[in-house]
């Protein structure tokens, strides 16, 4: 059975659409239906219903679906093990992430990344936090950097915090509440909130500690993107929950007394899943960048700079088991190398001023 059939039918099924399917696989929308037809002949059933604009999975297009996505899956993985048989990093990494983190996290990590493994195809997908999860507990992205799920909510997964992500509530300056030192559960429930879904791993714990302090949560409006939030607060329509990160002038912190809001972002991986040698290479590479107690040279991509290596090797304290270890400079702190006092001094010009006779 072709594999490019089959990457169709599933390009379809996750659009809906045969046009948006094209888009996505960077054909023309009569390649597409060309492959349907031809895996619907070669099967000897229809597997889609075309009623108007509206594209649905017959009873067989739904018997094959896990098939076809067990199958493709099946050769990704044959092939990637084939490839790290090498010893090489290269070959696809498919990352989901959230934009969040994507614009204010990922940038420095993807640029050393791309830089020291110009061979590995990066291919970046952004979504919900919430749905890069269920993509990877399903196994169609190898792994995802994104707000945690709250801990034990998926054995299957591994994941593992890299930033603590402090949260606030944030108002106005202009706002009523703005000008008060402590500011309760119930006096804040009586403004407009304007925050993001009760489905995100952030809405559901503000949604915690309203339940806890039993006041209900009314929002005015709704959306998933920090950055629209940060926006909606700035010019007074409500208050929200954001990352302390994102506060500029136009916003006040309020403090609530008793309440401690945080969230954890990080990555997370399946278990049962062997992770490629570009993947290894990804985590390691975030496990460094984020150890206190480097140096910048160190951070910089595994010490590329700190040729002179002493003391014993320390193992990076991470959830994946075959994450290298690296070695640590003795005495690097960030401060500049010290001046060799043995190297050989500059010559002086021959423009130097001539040596005087002595009693001159």
């Amino acid at each position: 059975m072709d594999t490019q059939l089959l990457s169709a039918f599933l390009a379809v099924v996750d659009a809906a659409s045969f046009s948006v399917a094209a888009e996505r696989l960077h054909l023309t929308q009569p390649a597409v239906s060309k492959r349907i037809a031809a895996l619907e002949e070669q099967l000897g059933v229809r597997l889609f219903d075309r009623i108007a604009r509206h594209v649905s999975l017959t009873e067989n297009g739904q018997r094959l679906l896990p098939r076809a996505q067990r199958i493709l899956r099946e050769i990704e993985d044959t092939e990637r093990v084939i490839r790290d048989l090498s010893g090489s990093v290269s070959g696809p990494l498919a990352i989901a992430t959230s934009h969040h983190i994507g614009l204010h996290r990922l940038p420095p990590v993807l640029r050393a990344f791309s830089r020291r493994h110009p061979d590995v195809r990066l291919q970046i997908e952004f979504m919900d936090s919430e749905k890069a999860h269920d993509a990877v507990a399903q196994g169609t992205i190898e792994l995802a950097v994104i707000t945690l799920a709250p801990a034990g909510s998926a054995p299957r997964l591994q994941a593992r915090e890299v930033w603590p992500d402090p949260l606030s509530v944030m108002v106005a300056r202009d706002h009523p509440l703005a000008g008060r030192a402590r500011v309760s559960i119930r006096e804040l429930a009586q403004h407009p909130a304007v925050l993001p879904g009760p489905g995100t791993y952030t809405g559901q714990i503000l949604q915690q500690l309203f339940d806890a302090s039993g006041v209900r949560l009314e929002v005015s409006m709704e959306t998933n993107y920090l950055e629209t939030l940060r926006m909606l607060a700035a010019i007074g329509l409500g208050w929200s929950v954001l990352p302390d990160s994102m506060r500029t002038e136009e916003l006040v912190a309020l403090e609530l007394p008793g309440a401690r809001l945080m969230r954890s972002l990080g990555y997370v991986y399946h278990r049962d899943r062997t992770l490629s040698n570009a993947a290894r290479a990804f985590l390691a590479l975030l496990e460094v960048r984020f150890q206190p107690d480097m140096c910048p040279a160190q951070v910089r991509i595994h010490a590329d700079n700190c040729p002179v290596e002493t003391g014993p090797t320390r193992a990076i304290p991470t959830g994946n088991p075959a994450a290298p270890a690296y070695r640590r400079r003795r005495g690097c702190r960030g401060r500049p190398a010290r001046r060799n006092r043995h190297a050989t001094a500059p010559r002086r010009s021959a423009r130097a001023r001539p040596c005087r006779p002595r009693g001159a």
